[in-house]
């Protein structure tokens, strides 16, 4: 794959696009237009660094649950949704899930990460007060969630940093175990809790791995990678990201043509 790589800002981001246009789709994107947008968020890596609350989770509920000491050992949960996780750990180990023991499984992990969350090492990361706050502000645009965590934990994490109220609406892991099917879930509850008929392509899913890029593809949403999760800079170049940023710090005001965008909404 060859880009076309732009500095918008050496400090805060580099962006990459595979046309010279990429000024004018960019501003598009983030709603230089007057369409409505759709931005949805993952948030493990994306929005903060929950300080392992979630695998040490899992880990404390499959011991207590199964006397299984590190269940999850090799197993790479970034970019998974916690449903896939768990019948991933489950299989390794030996285990049959039915529908009645990944319920328990699951309202157990609540319960631990009600707890786990409470962590010194738990971190909004660069950026991200300020892109929310921002994008709130501007006309047209509506800020949900695209992740694999299940709904009760995903609201766990966010209100450990207030930020809930931000996301109204958004799909979950709860929602579709297979993370490349909850972008037209996310669509869907926009559509019907706000009545307005937005497209694919007008939603921009934000994420930290290849496969929040790979779920926001096929259906036309502009993917933007972020380096603030496990994956380096490097390697989300090689994914067919639309931008690629070191971080999410200026990821508007680094760009000119969005300055008068800005439209606070009444």
């Amino acid at each position: 794959m060859s880009f076309f790589l732009t500095a918008f800002s050496l400090s805060t981001c580099v962006v990459t696009k595979p046309d010279s246009t990429f000024s004018q789709e960019f501003s598009k994107v983030f709603f230089g237009d007057t369409v409505n947008k759709l931005v949805l968020f993952d948030i493990d890596g994306t929005l903060m660094d929950p300080g392992e609350a979630g695998a040490r989770s899992m880990k404390r509920t499959f011991y207590e649950l199964f006397s299984i000491k590190d269940a999850f050992a090799g197993i790479e949960m970034a970019g998974k949704t916690d449903v896939q996780i768990i019948k991933e750990g489950a299989s390794i180990q030996g285990l049959s899930l039915k529908d009645r023991a990944l319920r328990a499984i699951l309202s157990r992990y609540i319960e631990n990460l009600k707890i786990e969350i409470n962590n010194k090492r738990k971190h909004l990361n660069p950026g991200v007060m300020a892109l929310l706050n921002e994008l709130t502000a501007m006309d047209g645009c509506w800020v949900g969630l695209l992740t694999g965590n299940i709904e009760k934990g995903a609201r766990i994490k966010l209100g450990a940093f207030g930020l809930n109220d931000y996301f109204f609406v958004g799909s979950f892991g709860s929602d579709n175990e297979d993370r490349n099917a909850l972008l037209p879930v996310a669509v869907e509850k926009f559509r019907k809790k706000t009545k307005i008929d937005i497209s694919f392509s007008d939603c921009v899913v934000i994420g930290d791995t290849p496969s929040d890029v790979v779920c926001a593809k096929p259906y036309g949403a502009t993917s933007v990678a972020v380096a603030t999760g496990p994956y380096s800079y490097e390697v989300l170049l090689q994914t067919e990201a639309d931008y690629v940023l070191k971080t999410l710090v200026n990821a508007i005001d680094s760009i000119p043509e969005l300055n008068t965008a800005k439209t606070a909404r009444p």
